[in-house]
């Protein structure tokens, strides 16, 4: 998923997901280098994710 797909995905701002994603723990995956880089998450991972975000 690119960072855009993800923000729609788990309902968060597409700035949230540049900023915060990686100190939350979704580990984002990085093509490029500085300003210019692409950032994507495996599905599998963003679910997982959102399963430990559980509330039991």
């Amino acid at each position: 998923m690119d960072a855009q797909q993800t923000a729609r995905y788990l309902n968060m701002s597409l700035t949230w997901i540049y900023r915060d994603a990686r100190r939350c723990g979704l580990k984002p995956y990085r093509f490029g280098n500085g300003k210019n880089a692409k950032i994507q998450f495996k599905t599998i991972d963003v679910l997982k994710w959102l399963e430990q975000q559980r509330v039991s």
